[in-house]
């Protein structure tokens, strides 16, 4: 078996239960929430259940104030919460009698603000802390912040990498499921089939409209072939062949799996044909590529067609990853308008600075690929802190001022 990765989140979900009653872990199913619960309470006086325990299950209901309070000095761990979403009611009462930080450590595969039941928010109680795949700097346990690098770095072009087109795809075959780390292509393959069987079978049921397995990954597979791609509701429902009224419901029962993720567009207004579609795509590189029945060997060649939708979702992916640790506050979004201005995706500082960045599945820079960038530049002048076209090259490069070439691995390798 493979060591145990440090998560990046560990020292989040620490500094988080030092202040707040309740912690919620919240991400898809096999992404390691269970392990880093266990890591943010080792050592400590704690209390661990998993309500995917038919026995533990029966224990919540029949008495859930004294499941609640079993554990009333140290932290009371309850894995999978959302089988039982009532519980959140008693815990939001007994967190209401005692407000000590750190009481309680939740993990849901499922937004629990979605489940079926009667639930409760735990707002003003409870700190949500979004755990995901393994990031390309934890697989390889290196420090990395991207976007803060960019902001304290003067030369960010003078960046160079081992990476490869061939790194990339084995990069975006591989995913970011822990167990699948070290599995031969033909065991990865059987292990996300039968992952996706459990996952839209089972969990799925706990929502409204979720009862629809075969529709579920119709959809599924609909976005992955559309990977990274703007979201048009009509046409993924035609493909699908479901009615396009209930097409917004599953989709919804997805992004509350943390199966799908969604880019909303920026739209400050920088002309009036900017376009308010969202993007969507797989949240896991390789669960896409393997809805799509593609292998790596056909994303190797450079004349594949198929890698950049692929390869701009593992980017947005990656940095979405980042976002969880990052010493920068970032939103992130993607531009068009109905002039054909469109970035891949810009990000949002705090202090409402823009980084901009265009995914070109290439090992050269191109002055086209710099168009969108140039344009938000122009636009948004001193708010403007960097545009970034992020390719395959080897080395960094700088095009004009602010705007730069940079090889993807400079996500994962730079350091500020």
């Amino acid at each position: 078996m493979d060591p145990l990765l440090p998560r990046k989140t560990l020292a989040v979900g620490r500094d988080l239960l030092s202040a707040f009653p309740a912690v919620v872990i919240q991400g898809s199913r096999q992404v390691g929430k269970s392990t880093l619960a266990r890591q943010l309470v080792e050592g400590r006086n704690a209390v661990v259940v998993t309500l995917d325990d038919r026995r533990t299950r029966d224990a919540a209901v029949a008495d859930e104030t004294a499941f609640v309070e079993q554990c009333p000095d140290g932290i009371l761990v309850i894995d999978e919460v959302q089988r039982e979403p009532e519980l959140l009611l008693a815990i939001k009462a007994s967190i209401d009698r005692n407000r000590r930080p750190g009481r309680f450590l939740l993990t849901g595969s499922a937004d629990l603000l979605t489940v079926k039941g009667r639930t409760d928010s735990l707002a003003g109680r409870a700190a949500t802390l979004r755990l995901r795949g393994l990031s390309q700097g934890e697989l390889a346990s290196h420090p990395e912040d991207f976007v803060t690098s960019l902001r304290v770095r003067t030369q960010p072009h003078r960046f160079s990498t081992p990476w490869t087109r061939g790194n990339y795809v084995a990069a975006i075959a591989q995913g970011g499921y822990p167990d699948t780390r070290g599995l031969r292509p033909q065991q990865r393959h059987a292990w996300l089939d039968s992952y996706l069987d459990r996952v839209l079978e089972r969990d799925a049921t706990l929502l409204p409209s979720g009862g629809q397995t075969r529709r579920l990954r119709s959809v599924m597979s609909l976005l992955a072939a559309n990977q990274g791609g703007e979201l048009v509701k009509a046409r993924i429902a035609d493909g699908a062949d479901i009615p396009p009224n209930t097409i917004t419901a599953y989709l919804d029962v997805l992004r509350s799996l943390y199966l799908v993720d969604e880019l909303p567009p920026w739209t400050p207004n920088l002309t009036k044909r900017e376009i308010g579609r969202q993007k969507a795509f797989v949240s896991d590189s390789a669960l896409a590529l393997r809805l799509n029945r593609q292998t790596e060997q056909q994303l190797l060649p450079l004349t594949s067609d198929s890698i950049g939708g692929l390869f701009e979702a593992f980017i947005a992916s990656e940095l979405l990853k980042q976002q969880s640790w990052s010493e920068s506050d970032y939103q992130m979004f993607h531009f068009r308008d109905r002039d054909g201005v469109e970035v891949d995706l810009v990000l949002e500082l705090d202090d409402g600075r823009i980084i901009a960045i265009e995914v070109k599945a290439s090992s050269t820079y191109r002055a086209e690929h710099f168009a969108g960038l140039r344009f938000l530049k122009e636009k948004l002048g001193d708010r403007f802190l960097a545009g970034v076209v992020v390719g395959m090259s080897d080395t960094g490069y700088q095009f004009a001022n602010r705007l730069y070439g940079l090889p993807a691995a400079a996500l994962w390798q730079s350091t500020t």
